[in-house]
């Protein structure tokens, strides 16, 4: 019974998580990502909290660019084909997001494939300086992109964006990678544990020292001559927020961390969004109350809408209940270690994310470097991850960056 975003802009639909996802899809039009038009006509053939009319018609239209693009492709049409392609990778994306669970329905991997394959194919007809990678991590690989300002080896600084519950490795593109590029940083984007193609393709999932799994990302970075070893940065969007932070309390080789939104400690979080009498219930030695809290939580999951996020947290921890999603919370938490965060850190906020609750409190908690951005919803930014306004997170953001960088 985990509370949903809500939103105070409200777009097209009644309830507040399809309008939060149909803001994140039209997110990404600032860089290609998305167009206004497909994404409110596609809006408007969707039913109410009906997430199967949701997969449905997203994916008619991910399959309609996609056959576009084809198209344009064959006849020599290299830009309308590379645009086309990028659209419909994000659109394809959009139509799985309802359908993770711990055990997920085959579409999931289906489009979530079709959603990299049609980027892959975006970055090769557009030109960009988009290289598949994948990065050593123990007896296995993280998937990921290598993304350079310029054709040139020329060394610059870097950034690595880690995304969160159920972000991708290719829609960080949109969200700041594009941005990083045109400010003149090569950049890093990936799936690490729980996330993307590491957790849908190889069944990884998300683990709480995310330490050790920077650690291997800076590893590979430095064996490229297109870096400043001096200059690599950390950025994590979304629960990255937390995963971000908790990385540089260890990895002292990255010398700037931005956190959106700034998170610390995932029990505090879930114990702010579940019914105080339920989480007692849950972990209580009384059967009885036990039964109960299942018995609500259970009819919860069952709920296409509702149940979202928590068989989202079963699948990305790899757990069956939800008072196992609730133990293995506990692990996710930094305060004991903040002050071993040595590297600047940008902590930012946004005025109706519940997720930044504590936001403010980790920044007053820091000894590092550090600064702090509030985003509002008079700018149109205050919803998570700053939807609806995400090119002015990026201005503010790097320009941040730029500053802290500008002796190196």
């Amino acid at each position: 019974m985990l509370t949903i975003l809500l939103l105070t802009m409200r777009l097209f639909f009644k309830d507040p998580l399809f309008d939060a996802q149909l803001i994140r899809a039209m997110n990404h039009v600032y860089y290609n990502g998305a167009d206004v038009g497909e994404c409110i006509t596609t809006a408007s053939r969707i039913k109410e909290k009906d997430t199967e009319s949701w997969y449905t018609e997203w994916n008619k239209t991910a399959e309609r660019l996609y056959a576009e693009a084809k198209a344009s492709e064959k006849a020599g049409h290299r830009v309308s084909a590379g645009e086309a392609y990028l659209k419909a990778s994000n659109y394809y994306r959009t139509s799985y997001i309802f359908l993770y669970h711990s055990s997920p329905d085959s579409r999931l991997k289906i489009n979530y494939g079709k959603q990299k394959e049609a980027f892959q194919k975006a970055c090769v007809l557009l030109n960009y300086q988009a290289e598949a990678i994948t990065i050593p991590y123990g007896n296995t690989n993280l998937p990921g992109y290598f993304l350079k300002v310029d054709s040139t080896d020329v060394p610059r600084p870097t950034i690595i964006i880690t995304g969160g519950y159920d972000c991708s490795a290719e829609e960080l593109y949109f969200f700041s990678a594009a941005a990083a590029l045109k400010r003149g940083y090569n950049c890093v984007i990936y799936d690490g544990p729980g996330q993307g193609g590491a957790l849908i393709e190889q069944g990884l999932c998300s683990r709480p020292d995310w330490e050790n799994v920077v650690t291997p990302v800076v590893d590979y970075l430095l064996t490229r001559k297109e870096i400043k070893p001096e200059c690599i940065a950390l950025m994590g969007i979304s629960f990255g927020g937390y995963l971000a932070p908790r990385a540089v309390t260890r990895e002292h080789r990255i010398s700037a961390c931005i956190a959106d939104p700034a998170q610390s400690d995932l029990y505090e979080a879930i114990q702010t969004r579940m019914p105080s009498f339920l989480l007692k219930y849950l972990q209580s030695n009384n059967s009885f109350k036990q039964k109960i809290a299942n018995s609500i939580l259970n009819s919860v999951i069952k709920n296409p809408v509702k149940g979202w996020s928590l068989r989202r947290g079963l699948f990305v921890h790899g757990v069956n209940t939800v008072k196992d999603y609730i133990n293995i919370s506990r692990q996710y938490n930094i305060k004991g270690i903040i002050n071993n965060i040595k590297c600047p850190v940008l902590v930012c906020d946004a005025e109706n994310d519940e997720i930044a609750a504590f936001a403010k409190e980790i920044y007053d908690s820091l000894s590092c470097t550090k600064a702090y951005i509030k985003f509002t919803n008079a700018e149109g930014a205050g919803e998570h991850c700053e939807d609806g306004n995400r090119s002015l997170f990026n201005q503010r953001a790097f320009d941040w960056l730029d500053e802290v960088y500008n002796n190196k």
